[in-house]
């Protein structure tokens, strides 16, 4: 791990070269001020053994007490299991010095467009907004809002562009240049708009086009450079894309591409074997219509309590992380076809076992409930194997196809 005096600050005018990592920020707690329960915490309204939405524990033993909250979870010992609340300053603070510490360089806020428009849930969101903002700039590490439009029926689009303008109006965010730590990107500050193309989203391209109109022509709120989160096999239009010709026409209109490969493959052989079948047409598609590639790598994946409380069956650890060999086998492929940036997903997702923070190898386990862990793995590990990643992107590090072992 590098000291903070031992890491600069990070290049916010681009992506290029950058291993970003997606920061959900969506965790709240019963007494954490939000009003929002057990929020992504729990499931049918409660949070106990029996009910929960998580499948990793968080690891929360570097908080203050103030920043724990306790649940009805009991550790082994019998000790009483806390979690952490995204609203709290300090521990969003704490999580961006983990990134910098560790050498990522920084995160995609996700902002679910679903929400925009209650209160309840917008407040809160703005609050986590706030505190990633001044937590990059306090760190050095840079940030991107990442507009989910997961959820949105058709002709909903427009609740992203009025949240957008109420942000730049009330928030200032990605404007006056008063925001050091913002990325942008080909000069201009970077929005990311995710879920264009997929099978089940009632979003029309057209609605699409305008978003797109909006965000990189509109006079006053406009003049952004957009980043296009869209389904693993969009460029030959099958599987989870749909298969209108004219998804390539708006992806040509943006500045990069984005693929979401999570669940699409399994075994570090599969990334071995995706280099010439998947990523070098898809860099290749995009150097030939001048768009960025930005592929997304994740450390493996598991949702058997996500899924029991939407009374659904999963495999546990359905793609197993294999000590971070999973992870680092997709990173090796992404730079072999030639990726210049990389998104890890995600940082704090324990709903579905993607988190690269520290997560506890000591989770309150019982007969009702079960969670992921590894002991033979410091808590730490994906977080410095990230970092290991990103000095292998940008060639401080020999691309082999075994990940680094830690000394």
């Amino acid at each position: 791990m590098a000291s903070a005096a031992d890491v600069s600050r990070v290049d916010t005018s681009t992506i290029t070269g950058k291993v970003v990592t997606g920061y959900q920020g969506w965790f709240r707690c019963e007494g954490d001020g939000s009003n929002n329960g057990w929020h992504h915490y729990g499931a049918k309204g409660k949070f106990e053994p029996g009910f929960a939405g998580i499948e990793m524990w968080p690891d929360v033993s570097e908080l203050t007490e103030e920043e724990k909250f306790a649940t009805p979870f009991r550790h082994t010992d019998g000790s009483v299991a806390h979690v952490f609340s995204s609203v709290k300053e300090a521990t969003v603070r704490r999580h961006f010095e983990w990134m910098r510490d560790y050498g990522i360089d920084g995160a995609f806020l996700q902002r679910f467009g679903v929400q925009t428009k209650d209160k309840r849930f917008r407040d809160p969101m703005d609050q986590v907004l706030a505190h990633c903002r001044a937590a990059a700039n306090a760190t050095g590490r840079g940030w991107i809002l990442m507009y989910d439009l997961t959820g949105l029926k058709a002709g909903e689009s427009t609740r992203v562009i009025e949240d957008w303008k109420r942000l730049v109006d009330e928030k200032r965010v990605a404007r006056d240049g008063s925001d050091a730590a913002y990325f942008r990107h080909h000069g201009k500050p970077l929005i990311s708009l995710w879920g264009l193309g997929f099978k089940e989203s009632p979003l029309t391209l057209e609605e699409w086009s305008a978003l797109l109109t909006f965000f990189k022509d509109d006079a006053q709120y406009g003049g952004c450079s957009v980043m296009l989160g869209v389904p693993y096999h969009w460029r030959t239009l099958d599987r989870d894309s749909i298969s209108d010709p004219k998804l390539h026409e708006l992806i040509t209109r943006a500045d990069i591409v984005s693929p979401w490969a999570v669940g699409r493959l399994a075994t570090p052989q599969d990334a071995a074997n995706r280099v010439e079948k998947v990523l070098k047409p898809d860099v290749t598609w995009c150097q030939e219509k001048k768009v960025d590639y930005l592929p997304v790598i994740f450390p493996g994946f598991s949702w058997v309590n996500l899924s029991k409380g939407r009374g659904q069956e999963a495999k546990f650890d359905a793609i197993p992380r294999l000590g971070g060999q999973f992870l680092w086998s997709q990173a090796i492929a992404a730079k072999r076809a030639g990726s210049q940036m990389l998104y890890v997903a995600m940082f704090d997702e324990v709903d579905e076992a993607t988190a690269i923070f520290k997560t506890s190898n000591n989770p309150p386990n019982s007969d009702a409930t079960k969670f992921l862990a590894d002991p033979s793995l410091k808590s730490d590990h994906y977080l410095w194997l990230v970092g290991r990643i990103g000095q292998m992107l940008r060639g401080e590090l020999d691309a082999s196809d075994s990940r680094p072992e830690r000394k």
